[in-house]
């Protein structure tokens, strides 16, 4: 298995955990439709969370949060309405978040970012 894929399941997992130790319920890893991938889905109290996890170990390329182009977004929004609709959970509070860790000077910094995009005007379901 290749470096890059074992160093991102390393980081979902490790934004799993700092996820529920902020109380946040999760549903699904690695929610795959043929549009995009979310990485974690989870509940925040009364509101599904479509969360996705960026870890950088340098700066070189710019910051985790940094790397979630608008492309990128818009797969992650696709897919959250595929989530919604199918478990039909339209009435539900949603929202999209991002979990970014870097490794400053070696040591794991864990940051989230509530409301970090939103679906914008031209998503209709």
């Amino acid at each position: 298995m290749p470096n890059r894929i074992l160093k991102g399941r390393s980081a979902e997992e490790a934004a799993a955990g700092f996820l529920k130790k902020k109380g946040y319920r999760i549903i699904q890893k690695n929610y795959r439709t043929k549009l995009g991938e979310i990485d974690i889905i989870a509940k925040d109290k009364d509101t599904f969370c479509f969360i996705e996890v960026k870890s950088r170990h340098s700066d070189k390329f710019g910051s985790p949060k940094e790397s979630i182009t608008a492309d990128k977004q818009n797969r992650i929004a696709k897919s959250s309405l595929i989530f919604l609709k199918a478990n039909k959970l339209f009435d539900e509070k949603s929202r999209f978040d991002v979990v970014a860790l870097s490794y400053p000077e070696g040591k794991p910094k864990i940051e989230l970012i509530k409301d970090a995009f939103d679906l914008g005007s031209h998503f209709i379901y």
